[in-house]
């Protein structure tokens, strides 16, 4: 059985009950959420070695690595790297969007590697295998390298299976057009063929394989925006019903499902954009890279991002995509991996406070104890990356021309240190009363 059909007969999975413990609920409470779709465990059977890891929006934000080679830079043993980095770092999820070529030995490597779930795009190993155009891709290929992975243990697959050939025209008026990898591959092979979209007429057949194996459906957001001029507009909603009916088809066949969305929009609309998947979608977990916010900051995108997905951690997002400072430049190198990640976790993490999520402002009140108490080894472990911030710290105290006392910082220095003097003021107070 798949963990929704498990939760919908009432057994608590040994999956459930690790989710529990990590998040601080009941395993019923997890097995409830899980069995009205409203929360997802990806767990392919055949991933042994990963940790089971839950998305809802009861659970606490969890953020997303995406790694993987390019035809013209990166191989396996590079991907590997950025893989521990992001693990580190504290991922929750990754995924290997690998083109190219050995794409399986890559995924493979990833797999073994990963104690977390890890997903995948079938579609750009369907095309990284095939001669040709695009457009000669055939959908029984496709299918079969679904059934492939699941078999080798990816735990959720993004599939674009809601770009509805009537929606394309939409997406054309566009200035940026389709800026989705998958989704592109799949508009142009639709328009060249003049025929509906393959994943949607074969929707059936990759359900029983999916059900198969417990991978995950993560639904590709393929018309999603490119640019603040095309947010929000009526390709990428026209979609998104659709999404909202494959959610329905893929709990009628007991299959877990999220949602992704919704790529570049203004700062207002991501609260509607969240409330509108919820709606439209049926409470489907929500995935959301970004969103981007603004255009102009290249090389500084995992801080435009991570602010717009503190919005959508706050209004209904579960899963954070992160997003690198190489994003609209190129492939990230590792240093760039634990920048994305360092970002999302903030933001997931402040959208978890915005949202009153049990315990979450827990840790930021110890560290608020810590610095007033100048215990910088305190601060150093309750900070989301320790190694920076105590790096960072011994920057300063390597200059020996000056007072390093641990009762101060640099900032402020001994003398003009404001938790010094609000220390002073305390003992004032005391002695007035």
């Amino acid at each position: 059985m798949t963990q929704l059909q498990a939760a919908r007969k009432g057994i608590v999975t040994e999956a459930m009950k690790i989710v529990a413990a990590d998040e601080g609920l009941s395993p019923e409470a997890v097995r409830d959420a899980v069995a009205s779709g409203e929360a997802v465990i990806p767990l392919n059977i055949h991933h042994t070695n990963c940790r089971p890891v839950g998305v809802g929006r009861m659970f606490t934000t969890k953020i997303n690595a995406n790694l993987g080679r390019s035809v013209t830079h990166s191989g396996k043993g590079d991907e590997l790297e950025k893989l521990a980095i992001a693990l580190n770092a504290g991922a929750d999820f990754v995924m290997d969007l690998s083109v190219g070529e050995d794409i399986p030995a890559i995924r493979q490597g990833m797999l073994n590697a990963s104690n977390r779930p890890l997903g995948t795009v079938p579609v750009y190993e369907t095309i990284s295998r095939l001669d040709g155009d695009i457009p000669q891709m055939d959908p029984a290929f496709l299918v079969s390298v679904i059934k492939a992975q699941a078999e080798q243990g990816v735990d959720f697959m993004t599939l674009h299976a809601g770009l509805m050939l009537e929606d394309i025209p939409k997406a054309m008026k566009r200035r940026m057009g389709i800026v989705s990898r998958g989704g592109s591959i799949m508009a142009e092979w639709m328009m060249a063929n003049r025929a509906q979209n393959p994943l949607w007429e074969r929707w059936d057949e990759i359900m029983d394989i999916l059900a198969e194996h417990d991978v995950t459906v993560s639904l590709g957001d393929g018309l999603r925006s490119g640019c603040l001029m095309d947010g929000s507009d009526e390709a990428q909603f026209a979609e998104l019903a659709k999404l909202g009916e494959l959610v329905e088809r893929c709990r009628a066949r007991g299959v877990q499902v999220m949602v992704e969305g919704p790529g570049h929009i203004a700062f207002d609309q991501i609260k509607m954009n969240m409330e509108r998947e919820q709606e439209l979608c049926h409470k489907a977990p929500f995935y959301v890279l970004g969103p981007v916010v603004t255009d102009i900051a290249p090389g500084y995108d995992h801080i435009v991002t991570a602010i717009g997905a503190t919005a959508a951690a706050t209004y209904g997002a579960s899963l954070l995509c992160y997003v690198t400072p190489a994003e609209h430049l190129g492939l990230p190198d590792g240093d760039e991996v634990h920048q994305g990640c360092i970002a999302y976790k903030i933001a997931a993490h402040a959208g978890d406070i915005a949202r009153h999520h049990p315990h979450a402002r827990d840790r930021d009140d110890q560290m608020a104890q810590a610095r007033h108490d100048f215990c910088w080894d305190e601060q150093f472990a309750l900070a989301l990356d320790p190694a920076h911030a105590r790096n960072r710290w011994l920057k300063t105290r390597a200059n020996s021309d000056v007072d390093h006392g641990d009762d101060h910082c640099s900032m402020c220095g001994k003398q003009f240190c404001a938790v010094r003097t609000s220390k002073r003021i305390e003992k004032l107070a005391t002695q007035t009363n």
